[in-house]
């Protein structure tokens, strides 16, 4: 083989050994890239998608979890009809109606709801008394811990972002520092290749030069001896 194509050869496998070792720094992306292309052109060769793709999952059901009242809902807004407004009937006191207004047992259900209403909105003022009383306070002591919660919370989100940024300086460093001594091998490993094949070149034409020389040389002896003869 020529020293040319032995130095070709070898440069070749070098610059393929540095593509492979150095792809973050260079050509990672782009391989990615490719390999994902790749990977698409591959599955699109193999899938054909048809109109009925789907025809071997089973028959999807919408009202699985449907409850009575989403129901009724859909049926309501299916029929344009308006929403039901807000019953007070709970709040009402009735009066017995007109064929009861002598019986006793009437009248007496009659006060016992109204009684159970006037407990009822008696509760309900208590609770807002409470809540006008306690709830500002609560309330402060439950946005003064949310408060807390979000600035703990940002902190760390802090704390990792920058662990990720020194991280990131850390490993570009890296692949810079050893971009650098890998070129700077590259550079040596040029220089010696070189070198070797300036010391094969000159090998090959001393080689060269020993056999004209010899072939002199046997010429001349030739001669000699025709003389002699």
């Amino acid at each position: 083989m020529k020293p040319f194509s032995c130095l070709f050869i070898i440069c070749f496998c070098f610059e393929y050994a540095i593509v492979l070792q150095l792809s973050v720094l260079e050509g990672n992306v782009r391989l990615n890239q490719f390999q994902a292309a790749a990977l698409v052109e591959e599955e699109t060769r193999r899938y054909r998608p048809t109109k009925n793709y789907l025809s071997y999952l089973p028959t999807p059901d919408f009202s699985a979890f449907e409850t009575e009242i989403i129901r009724n809902e859909f049926e309501r807004l299916a029929a344009r009809q308006p929403m039901e407004l807000l019953s007070m009937k709970r709040y009402e006191l009735p009066a017995p109606s007109s064929g009861q207004k002598n019986d006793i047992t009437a009248w007496q259900d009659c006060v016992n709801n109204s009684m159970a209403q006037l407990e009822h909105q008696a509760v309900r003022i208590e609770n807002l008394e409470l809540m006008a009383q306690y709830g500002t306070n609560a309330w402060k002591v439950s946005n003064d811990n949310l408060a807390l919660m979000i600035e703990n919370a940002q902190k760390k989100l802090q704390k990792v972002r920058k662990q990720i940024q020194d991280l990131n300086w850390q490993r570009k460093n890296d692949q810079l520092a050893g971009g650098a001594k890998l070129r700077e091998l590259e550079s040596n490993w040029v220089s010696l290749v070189s070198k070797n094949y300036e010391i094969e070149r000159a090998i090959v034409q001393l080689e060269n030069e020993v056999a004209q020389m010899k072939q002199q040389q046997g010429d001349e002896n030739k001669e000699n001896i025709r003389q002699d003869f």
